[in-house]
């Protein structure tokens, strides 16, 4: 018998309207990506055609809602955090294989009066993911149940999800996108994953892939009601056309962003926060999941500056902005700075080392 997604597949490739996935479609194939009964094979071709003919705001939002209501709840109550809810994460997909950015700027954020819940897993597309390095750096991650990371979340102003307790059906599906990321195929999950946090919060900093993307996931910030939210895309100027889904320190950075009803685009740089161009791409590369912990803890501590550094603060500076705690950059990476400084960054470190 003839799966749906196989069914599915080759209407994918053509070119009329009807390509467009409904929501009671897209509902029947996310429970045919979490089945162990459907083939690996037809997970992969499925995602593979979805990725060539790209896929629209609505569906990444459609997909977006059918995971979420088969999601795990931790049950946060905003009112009960001692700041505005936030998320910084990537997308992956870049190849550029920077330190863990996002990772490294939860702590910053923290400090300075975020209540930060970070959503992930191990690393696709990278030699190290975000949860690879908090569990280097001894920061229990997997296994921790929903009440203990609330608990975390309300007491430390920060905790990390570790997105297969939250999403467990999806075990199922991980061996097609591996084989997809190891061919340099970026899929839906590479958008879906930043989206699935299951705190649902109502702002976000999401690092994207490619430049079209942060228009885009401008659109689908406004169809699954955040409140304040960047889509960004940081430009190398390194003669390649790469760029990082992060905000860039190399050259300007694509924002898409969507905030009270309105969605825009805005390109910064990294003067705009008071920041200096990095001299190449080479000074913020980082390594396994220990050489990205050594180089996060350095940061916290003060011991390593430069580009690295700046790369953080300019990352921090717009989740400050976006939380609402900075009125524009440059007053979010003096935030960012001071955090550091005083020590405070480093201290949510060791909070959730010994929590």
């Amino acid at each position: 018998m003839q799966n749906v997604l196989d069914a599915l597949t080759p209407r994918l490739l053509a070119t009329t309207e009807a390509t467009i996935l409904t929501p009671a479609e897209i509902d029947a194939v996310v429970d045919a990506l979490a089945s162990g009964d459907v083939p690996d094979v037809s997970k992969a071709e499925f995602l593979r055609a979805l990725s060539q003919r790209g896929e629209t705001p609505g569906e990444i939002a459609e997909f977006c809602r059918a995971l979420l209501r088969r999601a795990v709840d931790p049950k946060i109550d905003p009112a009960r955090l001692s700041g505005p809810l936030l998320d910084v994460c990537g997308t992956g997909g870049d190849r550029v294989n920077t330190f863990n950015v996002s990772t490294t700027t939860s702590f910053i954020l923290a400090a300075g009066g975020v209540a930060l819940a970070k959503h992930g897993g191990r690393a696709l597309s990278s030699r190290s993911g975000g949860i690879d390095v908090i569990q280097a750096l001894g920061v229990r991650v997997v296994g921790v149940s929903p009440a203990e990371a609330r608990h975390c979340l309300e007491l430390h102003g920060l905790c990390f999800l570790w997105a297969p307790d939250y999403h467990p059906a999806f075990a199922a599906g991980v061996a097609a996108r591996r084989q997809l990321s190891r061919e340099g195929i970026s899929t839906i999950f590479n958008l879906l994953g930043p989206l699935l946090n299951p705190v649902r919060p109502a702002r976000q900093l999401l690092g994207v892939y490619a430049p079209p993307l942060t228009e885009k996931l401008s659109a689908v910030f406004g169809e699954l009601g955040r409140a304040h939210a960047w889509a960004v895309h940081g430009a190398l100027h390194d003669g390649t056309g790469r760029g990082m889904d992060e905000m860039s320190i190399l050259g300007d950075t694509l924002v898409g962003r969507w905030e009270n009803g309105v969605a825009s685009r805005l390109h910064v740089h990294p003067r705009d926060a008071g920041l200096s161009l990095a001299g190449s791409l080479d000074e913020l590369r980082g390594g396994d999941a220990q050489e990205n912990a050594q180089i996060l803890y350095g940061i916290l501590a003060g011991e390593i500056g430069g580009g690295r550094r700046d790369l953080v603060l300019l990352n921090a500076a717009a989740g400050f902005v976006v939380a609402g705690l900075a009125r524009d950059l440059a007053a979010g990476a003096e935030l960012a700075r001071a955090q550091i400084e005083n020590g405070r960054a480093l201290a949510k470190l060791h909070a959730l080392q010994t929590h």
